[in-house]
Protein backbone atom coordinates (compact mmCIF):
# COMPACT_ATOMS: atom_id res chain seq x y z
CA UNK A 1 0.00 0.00 0.00
CA UNK A 2 1.23 3.42 -0.44
CA UNK A 3 2.48 5.41 1.66
CA UNK A 4 1.25 8.74 0.67
CA UNK A 5 -2.75 8.25 0.76
CA UNK A 6 -4.64 10.90 1.67
CA UNK A 7 -8.36 10.25 0.80
CA UNK A 8 -8.12 7.10 0.09
CA UNK A 9 -10.89 4.61 0.46
CA UNK A 10 -9.32 1.72 2.33
CA UNK A 11 -13.20 0.19 4.10
CA UNK A 12 -12.34 -2.99 5.44
CA UNK A 13 -9.58 -3.59 4.07
CA UNK A 14 -6.89 -5.98 5.49
CA UNK A 15 -3.55 -3.96 6.48
CA UNK A 16 -2.86 -6.02 9.60
CA UNK A 17 1.44 -6.07 10.47
CA UNK A 18 1.43 -3.13 7.42
CA UNK A 19 4.39 -1.09 7.60
CA UNK A 20 2.76 2.57 7.74
CA UNK A 21 5.59 4.62 9.17
CA UNK A 22 5.20 8.10 8.44
CA UNK A 23 2.21 7.69 6.20
CA UNK A 24 -0.24 10.74 5.43
CA UNK A 25 -3.91 9.15 5.46
CA UNK A 26 -5.43 11.89 6.45
CA UNK A 27 -9.29 11.77 5.58
CA UNK A 28 -8.78 8.46 4.52
CA UNK A 29 -11.88 5.89 5.08
CA UNK A 30 -10.50 3.42 7.57
CA UNK A 31 -13.78 2.07 8.50
CA UNK A 32 -14.17 -1.46 9.43
CA UNK A 33 -10.21 -2.01 8.10
CA UNK A 34 -8.07 -4.22 10.28
CA UNK A 35 -4.76 -2.97 11.32
CA UNK A 36 -3.82 -5.34 14.05
CA UNK A 37 -0.15 -5.37 15.08
CA UNK A 38 0.46 -2.77 11.75
CA UNK A 39 3.14 -0.17 12.33
CA UNK A 40 1.72 3.68 11.91
CA UNK A 41 4.31 5.51 13.96
CA UNK A 42 4.35 8.93 13.33
CA UNK A 43 1.62 8.57 10.88
CA UNK A 44 -0.98 11.21 9.96
CA UNK A 45 -4.71 10.30 10.25
CA UNK A 46 -6.00 13.47 11.10
CA UNK A 47 -9.65 13.33 9.81
CA UNK A 48 -9.31 9.90 9.21
CA UNK A 49 -12.66 7.82 9.54
CA UNK A 50 -11.69 4.71 11.56
CA UNK A 51 -15.01 3.73 12.86
CA UNK A 52 -15.12 0.20 14.02
CA UNK A 53 -11.35 -0.56 12.73
CA UNK A 54 -9.75 -3.05 14.49
CA UNK A 55 -5.55 -1.85 15.90
CA UNK A 56 -5.15 -4.46 18.00
CA UNK A 57 -0.88 -4.64 19.28
CA UNK A 58 -0.31 -1.56 16.74
CA UNK A 59 2.47 0.75 16.57
CA UNK A 60 0.93 4.60 17.06
CA UNK A 61 4.05 6.34 18.76
CA UNK A 62 3.22 10.25 17.31
CA UNK A 63 0.14 9.89 15.33
CA UNK A 64 -1.99 12.65 14.32
CA UNK A 65 -5.37 11.24 14.93
CA UNK A 66 -6.45 14.92 15.21
CA UNK A 67 -10.38 14.79 14.54
CA UNK A 68 -10.78 11.07 13.54
CA UNK A 69 -13.23 8.84 14.09
CA UNK A 70 -12.62 6.81 16.38
CA UNK A 71 -16.30 5.16 17.31
CA UNK A 72 -16.06 1.69 18.15
CA UNK A 73 -12.74 1.00 17.21
CA UNK A 74 -10.69 -1.36 19.27
CA UNK A 75 -6.84 0.18 20.14
CA UNK A 76 -6.40 -2.84 22.63
CA UNK A 77 -2.43 -2.91 23.60
CA UNK A 78 -1.53 -0.36 21.10
CA UNK A 79 1.34 1.85 21.51
CA UNK A 80 0.04 5.35 21.59
CA UNK A 81 2.61 7.27 23.08
CA UNK A 82 2.50 10.71 22.50
CA UNK A 83 -0.71 10.12 19.74
CA UNK A 84 -2.65 13.20 19.40
CA UNK A 85 -6.35 12.20 19.05
CA UNK A 86 -7.20 15.85 20.10
CA UNK A 87 -11.43 16.49 18.28
CA UNK A 88 -11.14 12.86 17.75
CA UNK A 89 -14.71 10.84 18.19
CA UNK A 90 -13.76 8.32 21.01
CA UNK A 91 -17.21 7.12 21.41
CA UNK A 92 -16.94 3.27 22.39
CA UNK A 93 -13.43 3.35 21.95
CA UNK A 94 -11.37 0.42 23.37
CA UNK A 95 -8.22 1.45 25.04
CA UNK A 96 -7.17 -1.99 27.38
CA UNK A 97 -3.76 -2.59 28.42
CA UNK A 98 -2.71 0.63 25.68
CA UNK A 99 0.25 2.36 26.26
CA UNK A 100 -0.92 5.82 27.18
CA UNK A 101 1.98 7.97 27.93
CA UNK A 102 2.29 11.57 26.96
CA UNK A 103 -1.34 11.09 24.40
CA UNK A 104 -2.76 14.56 24.08
CA UNK A 105 -7.00 14.94 23.67
CA UNK A 106 -8.08 11.93 25.60
CA UNK A 107 -10.61 12.65 28.30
Amino acid sequence: MAKNCPGCNLEKSDLRQADLVGANLKGADLQGADLSRANLRRANLEDANLKGATLLNSNLPGANLKGANLTDADLSGANLIKADFTGAKTENMILNNALLEGVKGLK
